[in-house]
């Protein structure tokens, strides 16, 4: 006896747009509730993030703010995104919990598990970007100011350059999710993704050098593990692909 085709949940348009609304506002209360603590206590989550450049800085010299409401408005930013941060997994359970009625169950299967994944693996790359990138390139970048020159950076483009790094880092991180990706959607064999190893390599480099400040030790520092996470990548879409095929 063959099996009944799967039918995707339907619904009126009123009924899609309720419950987007619905998973926006659940969502935007998520990141609310995190908002107040890291409100309250934004001066030591600003000085936290500029710890490991107030570690390279020589002796005398500080962080500087060159605006007027640049003392409260820098860290209150912060506090926003360090909440956006942290909500960040209900949020992107709320787009989940959106989108996954219009998913077969096959779909389903495989799509929760990348979304942990993705959101993991950009904690991770944030993680990386602080704690390895940051001492290396702020010690090079204070080793390398000329003479005569005292290195005192403005706190407002200090937080945007701490937040394109982790953002840079944790997108960077993604590329085992987008490997599996295209591998699972058929755009790519595997086979494909091993022989252009080279390509991809020079193509990693190249990538990092946009995305990281012009030295060739932040290049690197980027560009050696996205290389290894598209190793993992191309292992990860091999395992999928076998279970796929159990599965059917």
């Amino acid at each position: 006896m063959s099996e009944e085709p799967e039918r995707l949940a339907e619904g009126t348009l009123v009924s899609h747009l309720l419950e987007l609304r619905d998973r926006l506002l659940r969502a935007f209360i998520a990141v609310i509730i995190a908002f107040v603590p890291c409100a309250y206590y934004k001066e030591d989550i600003f000085t936290f993030l500029a710890r490991p450049l107030l570690d390279q800085l020589p002796e005398g010299a500080s962080l500087i703010a060159t605006n007027v409401i640049s003392p409260f408005m820098t860290p209150f930013k912060l506090a926003f995104f360090v909440a956006l941060f942290i909500a960040m997994p209900v949020v992107l359970y709320q787009v989940w919990a959106f989108v996954a009625p219009g998913l077969y169950r096959r779909e389903r299967r495989f799509g929760l598990p990348l979304l942990v994944s993705s959101i993991l693996l950009f904690y991770v790359g944030a993680a990386f970007a602080y704690f390895l990138v940051f001492p290396v390139m702020f010690n090079f970048f204070a080793n390398t100011t000329p003479q005569g020159v005292v290195m005192m950076t403005d706190i407002a483009s200090y937080m945007d350059f701490a937040l394109t790094m982790f953002f840079a880092f944790g997108i960077a991180f993604e590329m085992p999710i987008a490997v599996v990706l295209v591998v699972i959607a058929g755009l790519v064999p595997v086979k494909k993704l091993t022989d252009a190893r080279g390509y991809v390599l020079i193509g990693i480099f190249v990538v990092a050098a946009f995305l990281t400040p012009p030295d060739a030790i932040s290049q690197s520092i980027m560009a050696i593990p996205m290389y290894l996470l598209y190793e993992g990548g191309i292992v990860m879409a091999r395992i999928m692909l076998k279970m796929r095929a159990q599965a059917t």
